[in-house]
């Protein structure tokens, strides 16, 4: 079965590693994001800031022939970290918007290019901390509590169609990421777990963003059975 990989956010971490993991064995990959450095003759970039609802909507994907579409929303936000009585709103709605409403967007956008046509597998890249209060992280907790919760609704819907789309909520792990360079910049002061975040740097306890490409390819290739959430640290590469 022919496949195009439909991922967010390629310009770095996760996002390049999979377009690239996937490319490797000559699948079609469509790049969304702001800039990316891939070169491959399989690879198509369309530039798009995911924090422009407007321009979500108006996206235009070239066509695509492939007999399954995965679609993996791979881009996400931290914001700032700081407690939310020292939050501006807007930072807020953008962690939204990044996190949850971009990912529904262009869901119902690759849902509606499938129909009943092409098998369709959807892709989300939350986090444990979509199921585990971190102060500082109110925003982000709760956009990826938001995103399981999504995908496992999407799911039933799909079935209630009578349609055999496969769906997955993926937390990755902590990740050697921009965002952990992030998190470990932050002033103690207003993130209390700091030091737990500095430890695992220090202690080389992050995954890579390859090693997570491969977690994922494999759990990929196992029989889906309609379950939703899945931790990559019990997939085994």
């Amino acid at each position: 079965m022919s496949k195009t990989y439909i991922i967010t956010g390629v310009s770095r971490g996760i996002g390049k590693a999979l377009a690239e993991h996937f490319l490797s064995k000559n699948h079609a990959v469509i790049g969304i994001g702001r800039m990316h450095s891939i070169h491959n003759p399989n690879f198509h970039f369309i530039e798009l800031d995911l924090l422009d609802s407007a321009a979500i909507q108006q996206l235009q994907l070239p066509t695509i022939e492939s007999d399954e579409i995965i679609l993996i929303n791979n881009a996400g936000i931290i914001g700032n970290i700081e407690r939310i009585s020292s939050m501006k709103i807007d930072c807020i709605s953008e962690i939204m918007q990044v996190n949850v409403t971009a990912p529904i967007q262009l869901t119902r956008k690759i849902s509606e290019i499938c129909g009943n046509k092409k098998h369709f597998t959807l892709v989300n890249i939350s986090s444990g901390a979509g199921k585990r209060a971190i102060p500082s992280w109110a925003g982000y907790c709760s956009s990826k509590a938001a995103i399981d919760m999504f995908s496992q609704t999407f799911l039933l819907e799909e079935r209630e169609l009578g349609r055999a789309t496969k769906v997955y909520s993926v937390s990755p792990g902590v990740i050697d990421t921009d965002m952990q360079i992030q998190i470990r910049a932050t002033d103690e002061s207003s993130f209390s777990s700091l030091e737990n975040f500095q430890n695992l740097k220090s202690e080389n306890k992050l995954e890579t963003p390859e090693r997570i490409a491969l977690k994922l390819d494999k759990l990929l290739s196992i029989p889906y059975s309609d379950e939703v959430l899945f931790a990559l640290n019990d997939v085994l590469i």
